[in-house]
């Protein structure tokens, strides 16, 4: 029985340009992987970047946009980070989303990459469990106008620099004061940001089917400023008091510096991830295996 999926993009894990050996050993993977596809009736396009960092060949090369446009599943090979990426990125477009790991924790890759075959055959086929995760659409506001736009599928964290003190944080929800916040920073995060620094600061886990954000203080200077859980619906708005060298950042791969009275505005984006997990995937044994939660019970 051959593949359902047409069309299949590849993406892959790479070190920073000019790391050979960590390169040429993705490269060798994904080659095998692509074999793989190809006989299952698959026929395999590249990301582009993936293809400038790693040397693969073969294969076409496509950007984001012509990825989403053509293919029906896109097959992430690499770690957590990897598949944070690329899953906001294809979003947009509805691509179903594969993961294998080669990263270290793979929470969201969870097809193990010694026995990728045998899991992604049946998956392929059809047998799988479907998740879809929110995304956060999140702007920077100053005096009025946006100087900067992303989308964020873990977090947005507004954080303090690392030589400066505190930071003032005004912080409304639906126009509605919360709270003058002094804290080394905030974080709002979606459930699939909960088990991330979200987690490390004191938040939260939250379970993927909520519709609901956590805002988390990073060291609090009042120790009552605990977490709360948001709805989904709701518009935050961060303003910043005071406090020197601050930013904001989106799922910790993009960055913004911020100037007093500027306004981080985050909204539930319109678009949402798809995971295809193997067939039985639970989050909750997700949980256990991968962060060992509530061992010993």
């Amino acid at each position: 029985m051959k593949s359902q999926f047409r069309h299949v993009a590849l993406f892959g894990k790479y070190a920073a340009p000019g790391t050979y050996a960590a390169n040429a050993s993705s490269r060798k993977v994904l080659e095998e992987i692509a074999q793989f596809l190809t006989q299952q009736g698959c026929e395999v396009v590249v990301d582009a970047e993936t293809v400038a960092n790693t040397g693969l060949s073969g294969y076409p090369a496509l950007d984001i946009a012509a990825i989403g446009q053509r293919c029906d599943l896109g097959l992430v090979v690499g770690g957590d980070g990897t598949m944070l990426g690329i899953g906001r990125q294809l979003a947009r477009y509805g691509v179903a989303l594969m993961g294998i790991n080669q990263g270290r924790l793979g929470f969201s890759t969870d097809i193990p990459i010694e026995s990728y075959a045998a899991t992604l055959l049946p998956m392929l086929q059809g047998t799988f469990e479907e998740d879809h995760r929110s995304l956060m659409h999140a702007q920077v506001m100053r005096a009025g106008v946006c100087v900067f736009d992303a989308l964020a599928l873990n977090d947005v964290v507004v954080n303090r620099g690392a030589t400066s003190g505190m930071l003032e944080l005004r912080v409304e929800v639906d126009g509605r004061l919360v709270a003058n916040q002094r804290a080394d920073g905030l974080i709002i995060a979606t459930p699939t940001g909960s088990t991330a620094y979200s987690l490390s600061a004191g938040g939260p886990l939250m379970h993927p089917s909520i519709p609901g954000w956590v805002m988390v203080p990073i060291a609090p200077h009042t120790l009552t400023n605990r977490p709360i859980v948001l709805a989904d619906a709701a518009e935050v708005a961060i303003e910043l008091i005071a406090g020197r060298d601050a930013s904001a950042n989106f799922d910790m791969q993009s960055l913004a510096s911020l100037q007093h009275g500027d306004r981080i505005v985050v909204r539930r984006s319109e678009y949402r991830a798809r995971f295809l997990h193997p067939q039985g995937w639970s989050y909750f044994d997700t949980l256990r295996r991968k962060l060992h939660w509530n061992e010993g019970a």
